[in-house]
């Protein structure tokens, strides 16, 4: 798989974090949100053309860095094309779920910060063009085009059909309700023990006044 020289990814990755933050500083409001979202620490893996972009927000600032040693809120991973193809699909639910893209860890994050990034005018394509030069640069604006361009709306739903996907199809954690009846169904069990117990303590009691 291609990968990109570390001197023009670290290039790359600044021109757009200086691109990115100038966008922010002219949105008050998306700032304020992203305070909120501040420790959290999201992993763009694309593969093709090979390259990692961690997103670390801060309280007015979103860094962006190559390398992360820590622990990740969110990882999304695919090609190129596949995040461009988020951006022209009319369900971006089913292209996450259904496609070749990988979504690991909490989504409702990753829906925020997305919200807050698409609400920016923003030119993924000059920056990293100047650094990558027109056919890479050009594949990974469409990458982060295809990331970031869902709409508030679409967020929503995605989060919604995520969630439901994860619960009833994927089964990686079990619905609220099947939580509750678990927790139910080990109260009254815990209760019957106790019962059990008080009565072989009371039997063992008559026996041994009998034995005596």
């Amino acid at each position: 798989m291609e990968s990109i020289n570390p001197t023009l990814h670290t290039g790359a990755l600044a021109a757009l974090e200086l691109a990115l933050n100038q966008a922010l500083q002219l949105d008050k409001p998306g700032i304020r949100k992203l305070a909120q979202l501040q420790g959290q620490v999201f992993r763009l893996d694309c593969t093709g053309p090979q390259l990692d972009i961690y997103l670390l927000p801060d309280a007015d600032r979103i860094r962006l860095m190559g390398f992360w040693d820590g622990e990740v809120t969110t990882s999304i991973r695919g090609s190129a094309s596949d995040f461009a193809e988020l951006a022209r699909t009319d369900d971006a639910a089913a292209a996450l779920i259904n496609g070749n893209i990988e979504l690991q860890g909490d989504s409702a994050p990753l829906m925020e910060l997305q919200k807050i990034i698409a609400g920016l005018e923003l030119d993924w394509e000059a920056p990293l063009v100047d650094s990558l030069g027109d056919v890479t640069g050009h594949q990974l604006a469409e990458a982060l085009r295809g990331v970031f361009s869902w709409g508030q709306q679409a967020s929503a739903s995605i989060s919604r059909q995520l969630e439901e996907f994860i619960h009833e199809e994927a089964r990686l954690s079990p619905p609220r309700q099947e939580l509750e009846d678990f927790y139910q169904d080990v109260e009254q069990l815990g209760q019957r023990v106790d019962r059990l117990q008080a009565r072989i303590r009371k039997l063992a009691a008559s026996v041994r006044q009998v034995a005596g």
